[in-house]
């Protein structure tokens, strides 16, 4: 239901662009009102209750750049559901009440409507720390093909009192969410979890009535529906998120898809229905792999069964893309996870007539892949994510000198660019002088590489920036040693001159070893600087992240016979942990790249090269015509240490501050050098070291059971 836009919200939108007023419509959802159509939909966020402050603080600025509705991450509702190691939040009891509220009273103090998604896990949850037997509607395990998602704790068939628990347990959380102040709770049937495996006739194998045709697999997700609108009494909307994309494959007797089937026999029970995929992969889709709005083949069909309002995501960052997924009805929220971490102020940007200042995700899945390693979200075009409480980063305000001091900084990849913008933010005349004739570093080369153009916004959005700023003077082509440093007299310099790829092997010690002499040895810098590699290459890496992979693809492109061999398990190992592994082999398959793992490069002699077994030690030849190896980096140091020297037994008071930034600093992936040039610039104004404040829990004096055992079974409580 749309609620009549008022007139003072008409004065609100006096800056906004005619056609995007639409997404300031207010939304009626059961009995409360988003005050917009911008909803961040759940996501993790790695805080858990060990990090209230830091959780409360990180919600707050999206609550406070527009996002009318801020949801928590998944939020457990008993210890049956434990994920550990991965973070996770809870309410298991009382004592989980006052972090939450914390967070809760965080979003509301900007008018949004806090949601929380609460969460059972089933068969998915490990269990780890509680060390309960997983439940699962017939004692289906999660296939996992990731150590870190495998366990060797089986799941139990649940009978007819472990689903009473289950549902008494959603009751009561539901409880305690209200009393934390919540707006908007959630029933999670997606994603592989519990209520998932109960409509999924894969995990779903019962005879009994929670099992068998579609209208009886949908009994545990109604009741799981129907005690939290018990428990909330009125005083929160219901909504139900659902992962769709199996169930629209599956044909049904009585309906065009299981997925119709589903939404059609729970149509009127949620207000709300948030809509998704299966998968993280699919879910969650890197840029490279997945366009903007890619969910609605998927989910478009939602709103012709359901005249409840429909939430769904697309890593939606144009506002023309979001106008378009309301007027033709195939959403009435829309839905943000990593847009809203790239950018918490993208509604206030819209709804401002700002447009073009929106910091765009780019969809490199650097926030996942935290989820995955277990801490605080992170992000790399907004490098105050996870920040705003730790270190009093915010997104859009900073301190001012209030004297001007010069910076040049030398070197425009993105820790150069991320130092100029917030030091020129900040007050600070800047310089940037940039070696090559166009500015952007290492982003500059990569995003013309396949699949990784969205990753130019890293560079477009802080060049667009500087480039409207008056006391910022942008120089390319300008190459600058330690005497015209010198000579520019500047107050502070940042060295951002990057790194390089070098030609070392890799060793069964799980370390570089020896340089790899050869005429046609090569490293990803030779295609950056021109070099053109032809014949029969293999690309061997111990990178483990994408751009091995990309190389290769990029080679096969262009007309070579490309082998891919890593001593790693897997192509491009660590993108499993932004969930493009997947699509990696998907891609290399499709350029005909021969995939080969667990391997060492012993050496090549111009014709040959020679691997052996990571573990079984047995030889492997394969004629080739060159390799690039595609393994370590060293910092372009030089000039740096050439200006420490430079300065020599000057006085402190008489030389500028120097200090290396990015890739100069340690090499690494590109929000580790965004995040470098920011904490550089910050400290120019407020002179601290510290790391960041440590954050504490919120707990009771006294520990509190969280739940009953009794020879084994799960009591309700």
């Amino acid at each position: 239901m749309i609620v009549e836009p008022s007139n003072t919200q008409e004065q609100r939108l006096s800056g906004c662009a005619p056609q995007h007023q639409i997404l300031f419509d207010p939304v009626q959802i059961g009995p409360v009102i988003a005050p917009n159509r911008f909803y961040q939909v759940p996501h993790a966020s790695g805080m858990t209750e060990a990090n209230p402050r830091v959780r409360a603080a990180f919600r707050e600025v999206k609550a406070e750049g527009g996002w009318g509705v801020v949801s928590t991450g998944a939020v457990s509702i008993h210890p049956s559901s434990d994920d550990s190691p991965l973070p996770f939040a809870r309410l298991w009891n009382d004592a989980d009440i006052r972090s939450h509220a914390l967070a809760v009273d965080a979003i509301h103090r900007h008018g949004s409507l806090a949601a929380v998604e609460l969460w059972h896990g089933g068969a998915a949850a490990m269990n780890r720390t509680s060390r309960l037997p997983p439940l699962s509607p017939s004692g289906i395990p999660w296939a996992a093909t990731h150590i870190g998602f495998m366990g060797q704790q089986r799941p139990r068939t649940m009978d007819h009192h472990d689903i009473k628990a289950v549902v008494d347990w959603q009751y009561q959380a539901t409880k305690r969410a209200i009393s934390a102040g919540f707006d908007i709770i959630y029933v999670y049937a997606g994603m592989g979890y519990l209520g998932h495996q109960f409509l999924l006739p894969e995990y779903n194998y019962r005879q009994d009535e929670y099992g068998g045709p579609l209208v009886n697999r949908v009994r545990f997700v109604r009741e799981m529906l129907e005690a939290t609108r018990a428990a909330a009494e009125g005083k929160a909307a219901v909504a139900l998120r659902i992962s769709l994309e199996l169930l629209r494959g599956k044909p049904s007797p009585d309906y065009e898809s299981e997925a119709h089937g589903v939404v059609s026999l729970l149509a009127d029970i949620p207000d709300l229905w948030d809509v998704k995929m299966d998968s993280s992969p699919t879910d969650c889709g890197a840029s490279r792999f997945r366009a903007e709005g890619a969910h609605e083949p998927i989910i478009d069909f939602v709103k012709t069964v359901t005249q409840k309002p429909v939430v769904g995501v697309g890593r939606f960052t144009s506002p023309d893309a979001m106008v378009s997924q309301v007027r033709r009805g195939v959403l009435d929220l829309i839905g943000g996870a990593r847009a809203s971490i790239a950018d918490p102020f993208l509604p206030e940007k819209i709804r401002t007539g700002r447009s073009s200042d929106i910091r765009e995700c780019i969809g490199c899945n650097i926030c996942i892949a935290s989820w995955h390693d277990g801490v605080p979200v992170r992000c790399t075009q907004n490098a105050t994510a996870g920040e705003e409480w730790r270190k009093d980063w915010h997104p859009e305000r900073f301190r001012t000198v209030t004297s001007p001091k010069h910076l040049l900084v030398v070197g425009s990849g993105p820790a150069g660019l991320e130092a100029a913008l917030v030091a020129a933010k900040q007050g600070f005349e800047v310089t940037v002088a940039e070696a090559d004739r166009d500015f952007g570093g290492r982003v500059l080369f990569e995003s013309g590489l396949p699949g990784l153009a969205a990753w130019g916004r890293v560079r477009d959005y802080r060049l667009n920036a500087l480039r409207q700023m008056g006391n910022v003077a942008l120089y390319p082509d300008s190459a600058l040693d330690s005497d015209q440093i010198q000579a520019f007299d500047a107050d502070h310099v940042a060295i951002a001159t990057g790194s390089r790829w070098t030609k070392h092997r890799y060793s069964s010690l799980e370390l570089p070893s020896t340089v790899l002499e050869g005429a046609r040895v090569y490293t990803p810098d030779d295609v950056k600087a021109g070099q053109v590699i032809q014949g029969r290459v293999l690309v061997y890496d111990f990178d483990n992240y994408y751009l091995a992979g990309v190389m290769a693809e990029y080679l096969a492109k262009q007309g070579c016979d490309v082998i891919y061999a890593t001593p790693a398990g897997n192509a491009s190992a660590w993108t499993f942990m932004t969930n493009e592994q997947p699509f990696v082999y998907q891609s290399l398959a499709a350029a005909s790249v021969d995939i080969r793992t667990a391997l060492e490069l012993v050496d090549f002699d111009g014709q040959t090269a020679h691997l052996k077994g990571l573990f079984d030690q047995k030889p492997e030849q394969h004629s080739v015509d060159a390799v690039m190896m595609v393994g370590m980096r060293q910092p372009n140091d030089a000039l740096y240490h050439a200006l420490l020297n430079q300065y020599e037994g000057v006085d402190a008071g008489s030389r500028p501050s120097i200090r290396r930034i990015g890739d100069v600093l340690a090499p690494g992936a590109i929000v580790h050098a965004v995040y470098s040039g920011h904490e550089f610039a910050r400290s120019l104004v407020s002179g601290e070291q510290d790391l960041y404040l440590r954050d504490e829990p919120i707990a009771s004096a006294e520990p509190i059971a969280v739940f009953d055992a009794l020879s084994g079974e799960l009591e309700p409580r």
